[in-house]
């Protein structure tokens, strides 16, 4: 496998020699890479790698220690994202930075330094208009307030912004990782579409068949230094893993319940909801895995929120352990024993701002007091418990869970649910989004011993390996409707198919 040197004809953008340390910790230690104008450039690494911090300095929100960034051949000096906006530099970051209370059309104007104080709205709309059919939000209002839109489609306006405002380097962080493959189609024509133009793309992400699908070239990451560069023709997916991890990955096995009648299941008969969910019905057992495959707005994500009591006007009929469930009310299905992780973690999961400590203990302060007061023992031997089997050092349960990158983030977010005898059903939507590869496997882990401790593990996923690695039974879902169940192994082009344009179940 050959190194490239990026010596490309036209180079556009260079990182020469960075370096960033925290703390007196190094973060990232002379990395150097170029990417050509016209050049789509991935950047790997799993996560602590150093990629966040490369990104962060070459958008102008990190100063580098020692090094330089050179734009269009000359050494700049970027000391702000406004900064970096007025050389050229547009950034979609991985943590959604659009305004839900805001229009569609003010999302896409906001944060632009090229934006006029007074803009002209007719022609800012068509102008919005035009981008929006880009990305195959064609059926989206300019005017239609953001909050209105799902997480998915939030990513894909930001995504729109950033590719809008005719930059020379384009930074995508994980645009993809809440996205559908239709969904994730669009954002790629339009990157295409962006670089044909002459504009430099860096792509970050952890799906790593789309670096390679997507990109022209490919660097690595590991420790924070660089391990290669290398055109993405002559890499594969097992390749890649190999230079992010320095050693091939361990599958994970799927362990099947010995138990044919374990101790309690999770019974769902005719769950509706308006518009999103028809007619959904699940017989789940304690001690198994059970996969929800579809793409955003097939239903899946649905059928979690539906009975984590996340949406009130659900129909239908819940029972978990012989008992009915009151999965209206998410106070009540909690009760009941139902967890439920999100898929958006900083909105609707973590205190990022609380130590990670708090984060881990937030849904179990009832159990670590009496008569109302909270025991401190009680609860730092929880809180190490907890850091030990989600794998956090003792020593950062102090620091804010912002401190933590990503994929560690997710894992406090997961870890918060286990360890806990009134819990029997937990739900997952997306539980390894914008994880790397590494990170994945040992939430992987997670999953696994929690349905052989006994536990209902009901989880959503966009993702193909995810699904055919994780579940033990895999239902495909369309247009807020079953398509079909397999259990006992699954195809992964049959899965593809149902999720696109299998016939529905009867």
């Amino acid at each position: 496998m050959s190194d490239v040197t990026g010596d490309r004809a036209r180079p556009q953008v260079r990182a020469e020699g960075l370096s960033r340390g925290f703390g007196g910790v190094p973060a990232v230690r002379e990395v150097s890479f170029t990417v050509g104008a016209g050049e789509i450039h991935g950047l790997c690494g799993h996560n602590g790698a150093g990629k966040s911090t490369v990104v962060k300095m070459l958008s102008g929100q990190l100063a580098p220690d020692s090094g330089r960034i050179v734009i269009g051949g000359k050494p700049v000096q970027l000391g702000s994202r406004q900064a970096a906006q007025r050389l050229g530099v547009a950034l979609v970051d991985q943590e959604l930075s659009v305004v839900p209370e805001l229009s569609v059309l003010d999302n896409l104007l906001l944060g632009g330094v090229s934006t006029p104080l007074l803009n002209r709205r007719r022609a800012a709309t068509a102008r919005c208009r035009q981008v929006l059919a880009d990305m195959g939000l064609d059926r989206i209002r300019p005017q239609q307030p953001l909050a209105e839109l799902s997480i998915g489609e939030r990513q894909l306006v930001e995504v729109a912004r950033a590719l809008s405002q005719n930059a020379r380097l384009v930074i995508l962080d994980e645009p993809t990782a809440t996205l559908s493959d239709v969904e994730t189609g669009h954002v790629f024509a339009a990157i295409r579409r962006v670089a044909a133009r002459g504009c430099s793309v860096i792509f970050v992400s952890h799906r790593l068949s789309e670096v390679l699908e997507l990109c022209d070239t490919v660097t690595v990451l590991r420790d924070g230094r660089r391990i290669a560069t290398t055109a993405a023709s002559e890499l594969t997916v097992s390749d890649l893993i190999v230079q992010m991890l320095g050693e091939a990955p361990h599958r994970l096995t799927a362990a099947r319940a010995p138990d044919p009648r374990p101790a309690h299941s999770l019974r769902i008969e005719g769950l509706h909801v308006p518009g999103r969910l028809t007619d959904f019905s699940l017989t789940a057992q304690a001690g198994r895995v059970y996969a929800l495959a579809g793409q955003l707005g097939s239903g899946a994500s649905d059928v979690l929120r539906a009975l984590a009591g996340l949406h009130p006007q659900a129909t239908g009929l819940v029972r978990l352990r012989d008992r009915a469930v009151p999965f209206r009310d998410p106070v009540g299905a909690a009760a009941a024993g139902i967890a439920f992780v999100s898929s958006d973690r900083k909105s609707e999961g973590l205190f990022l701002d609380k130590p990670i400590a708090a984060n881990l203990l937030a849904t179990r302060l009832p159990r670590l007091g009496r008569a109302g007061l909270l025991s401190s023992r009680r609860e730092q031997q929880a809180a190490r418990s907890l850091a030990e089997l989600v794998g956090i050092a003792d020593h950062r349960l102090r620091e804010p869970a912002a401190a933590l990158s990503g994929g560690n983030q997710q894992r406090v977010f997961v870890g918060r649910s286990l360890g806990r005898d009134d819990v029997y059903a937990l739900l997952l939507d997306e539980p390894t989004r914008g994880v790397d590869i590494g990170g994945r496997a040992a939430i992987h882990r997670l999953l696994r011993a929690a349905a052989d401790a006994g536990l209902i593990v009901l989880f959503a996923s966009t993702e193909l390996e995810e699904l055919l690695e994780l579940g033990d039974v895999i239902i495909t879902m369309r247009e807020a409707r079953m398509v079909a169940r397999y259990e006992g192994g699954a195809d992964g082009a049959v899965l593809m198919r149902d999720m696109t344009q299998g016939k529905r179940a009867a």
